[in-house]
């Protein structure tokens, strides 16, 4: 069988907020969809009101979907038609209800041994909040929370 590609999908209340957070945890590119954008918007596929402008006001300022971005691997190769990832990505969707339970699925990172509480400390200046720190027999790490409060792990 071959493998079957996929992505990690994110709900999110704010996609693009996310998206920020996200690239600079885990050291990946924001995906970069302006030029799909304008064409769909000139073929007419695609509303004004589907778009919002990410980064205004900045060297980076583009046009962005409203209700989705992403994030991908710098090292993955990309679709150059459409800016999306084809390998290693995070997809963030916007969702009209806010989290409420523990999450079912998340990350775990793995930072170079020995740099956890650096890492940790990163991560709380990027906006994620530690929720608690686990020392078991079978291993120890830092349970965090994203600026939305998703769980995600540091080992």
């Amino acid at each position: 069988m071959k493998p079957i590609h996929w992505k990690l999908v994110l709900d999110a209340a704010d996609p693009h907020a996310q998206a920020v957070f996200w690239a600079a945890a885990l050291g990946y590119a924001e995906e970069n969809h302006d030029a799909l954008i304008r064409r769909l918007l000139d073929l007419g596929a695609a509303q004004p009101e589907q778009t919002v402008t990410v980064h205004e006001g900045t060297d980076h300022e583009r046009l962005g979907w409203r209700d989705l971005a992403a994030v991908r691997h710098p090292d993955d190769p990309q679709d150059p038609a459409t800016g999306g990832g084809l390998g290693r990505r995070l997809l963030i969707q916007r969702v009209p209800e806010p989290k409420t339970v523990k999450n079912r699925l998340h990350l775990d990172l793995h930072p170079d041994p020995g740099t956890r509480e650096a890492e940790v400390t990163r991560l709380e200046a990027l906006g994620a909040t530690v929720l608690r720190r686990v020392d078991e027999p079978s291993g120890s790490w830092t349970v965090m929370a994203d600026p939305e409060g998703n769980e995600f792990c540091v080992h």
